[in-house]
């Protein structure tokens, strides 16, 4: 069995709870493997009674292991200063991404996070931010509060935190505006609504491969979301919702791997589609072989004339489309409209150097 068929048959026994067998002669591949793909913590404790492990091994797991959990730690003291403050400030803030999940796990400590994600909204944003910055002075800060950024960033004792202003963002005008009807909607309230959050942790796993920074851990977490929120989970609603924001195509290459190759039950999987078997499976592989985390960097050439800028900004963004095309031809096609779109409002609105 090749390394990485492997490294799926680990995660899928890690995932559901089942007895996994390391083999010691890819050990090597598959601590690489786990590491770059963000799943020793997940891996790691279920292999770690085998008798036959080298030595050299069960240090790195152990270690992998004890990171993480000091790591929760202390990034839940730094979750509970800030979310008290937002608090105390009539601020409520809707916990996302990597810490709201870990309790999907096994183990919460068996899911890797090393940020904090708060989403307050639009409206209560710029006052967030500056309850951040009261509540730790001596923090790194990184972002201004623009209204085009997602969020704001700082760095509290090495933790990051960024306070939202929105879950995500589109280049298409359209899926902006439709996404953010549902994420009305979705964040209403201090726990994210399940479908939802489906919806978002799939959008944001997405936006990963778009960009190049993708790893199994993202996909890990999309599976046991569905699987422990599945009497719950509105499908028609999340049928519409991916329809709306042109991510049906995508959406089904995602429940072909989870099914087939992290194990989630086919029934606990919305709009799967057996047609898109070699579409997926090709993505699988490109992001199990570092195809797909491997990034290539944004525009390393500075232009002082903002049309040259946003030629080469359009190139590289046509480019990004050529290579999605190979995953799915429908949403490269979509990518190539929006970045029509997107860079004619660009081209006539204010320059922004940095873009």
């Amino acid at each position: 069995m090749k390394a990485e068929e492997t490294y799926l048959s680990l995660v899928r026994a890690a995932l559901w709870g089942k007895k996994a067998v390391w083999p010691v002669e890819q050990t090597e591949q598959l601590l690489l493997l786990n590491l770059q793909q963000g799943t020793g913590a997940l891996v790691f404790p279920c292999v770690l009674e085998q008798d036959d492990l080298p030595p050299y091994a069960r240090t790195q797991m152990k270690s992998v292991c004890m990171t993480t959990m000091q790591e929760h730690v202390r990034l839940q003291h730094t979750l509970a200063q800030a979310t008290k403050a937002l608090e105390d400030a009539g601020i409520h803030p809707v916990l996302l991404k990597g810490a709201s999940l870990a309790a999907l796990y096994p183990s919460p400590d068996r899911r890797q996070w090393g940020d904090i994600d708060l989403f307050v909204g639009k409206e209560p944003y710029h006052a967030a931010a500056k309850v951040m910055r009261d509540t730790f002075p001596n923090a790194l800060k990184f972002d201004e509060e623009l209204e085009h950024y997602k969020h704001y960033n700082l760095t509290v004792d090495g933790v990051p935190i960024e306070v939202h202003r929105v879950s995500a963002s589109f280049q298409h005008p359209l899926d902006d505006w439709r996404y953010e009807r549902f994420e009305k909607k979705g964040l209403a309230n201090q726990i994210p609504e399940p479908t939802f959050n489906v919806l978002f942790v799939f959008v944001h796993a997405w936006h990963h491969m778009l960009t190049k920074g993708a790893n199994v851990r993202q996909l890990c977490d999309l599976a046991l979301l569905l699987h422990h929120y599945k009497n719950d989970i509105d499908r028609a609603y999340l049928q519409h919702m991916l329809k709306a924001l042109n991510l049906l195509d995508v959406w089904q290459l995602y429940m072909w791997i989870l099914v087939k190759g992290l194990g989630l039950p086919a029934d606990e999987s919305v709009c799967y589609n057996a047609k898109v078997a070699n579409r997926a499976e090709r993505m699988l592989a490109d992001l199990i072989n570092g195809v797909l985390c491997k990034k290539d960097g944004m525009l390393n050439e500075e232009y002082s004339n903002r049309f040259i800028r946003k030629w080469r900004t359009m190139q590289v963004r046509f480019a990004n489309a050529k290579r999605i095309e190979q995953y799915s031809p429908a949403y490269a096609k979509h990518m190539r409209m929006e970045t029509l779109l997107h860079g004619a409002s660009r081209l006539l609105a204010k320059d922004r150097h940095w873009e």
